[in-house]
């Protein structure tokens, strides 16, 4: 005789994006739960689906942001280097005095 685990999980389905994609389309007009119901997914799987859009969406601003800050600490490197560089001088300049 077999016993019951009591396991009810069902066994994941992977979706193409295509599929996502017209999925978050159709959830757009009509709603994601309306959505899920109609293509037979969870509703948690197209918020999932749409959050995981969102946050891919928003990376090129991410990388712009990212840029910026890459520049603006390049200058301040490149100035740091150019006031270390003339301190050097200075300290040179005065340890050929002092002898």
């Amino acid at each position: 005789m077999k016993e019951d685990t009591g396991s009810t999980q069902a066994i994941r389905k992977p979706h193409a994006q295509e599929f996502k994609g017209d999925a978050l389309g159709l959830a757009q007009p009509i709603g994601v739960p309306a959505a899920a119901k109609e293509l037979g997914l969870q509703s948690s799987q197209l918020y999932g689906w749409r959050s995981k859009a969102r946050g891919q969406a928003s990376q090129p601003d991410v990388e712009r942001a990212q840029a910026t800050e890459i520049t603006w600490l390049k200058r301040q490197l490149a100035a740091q280097a150019e006031e270390l560089a003339i301190v050097q001088k200075v300290a040179t300049y005065f340890a050929k005095s002092l002898k």
